[in-house]
């Protein structure tokens, strides 16, 4: 599931935690709904069109690939900085797995029983 809206991006943003390092900043915030919703974001900084999407396209692949590490139930933002125009799919998905263990989403495989 996508954010979609401005207004959505901008509760996430208001009242949100964030999570930052040098490539991404995450924005998490526990919504009311059973799913997980996600949202990119790159702005002119990161670079011309051509590197926002390819940015873009790269952040969506590590969410992609790493959507088990999410708990249902949050909104997350994820922003691209100024230094990931040139960075490569490992170091972006990297970044991402990082900022996410930090946050209040993760959840944690070794303690969780089943």
């Amino acid at each position: 599931m996508k954010l979609r809206k401005n207004g959505e991006f901008v509760n996430v943003y208001k009242n949100g935690a964030y999570y930052a390092d040098l490539n991404l900043t995450v924005y998490v915030l526990k919504n009311k709904k059973g799913f997980s919703r996600f949202g990119i974001t790159a702005g002119k900084k990161v670079g011309g069109s051509v590197i926002r999407n390819r940015v873009t396209r790269l952040i969506r692949e590590a969410i992609r690939k790493n959507g088990a590490l999410v708990a249902e139930g949050f909104d997350i933002v994820a922003l691209a900085r100024a230094g990931s125009g040139g960075k490569k799919l490992a170091e972006l998905e990297g970044s991402y797995v990082k900022l996410i263990k930090k946050s209040r989403a993760y959840i944690n495989k070794e303690t969780k029983s089943g």
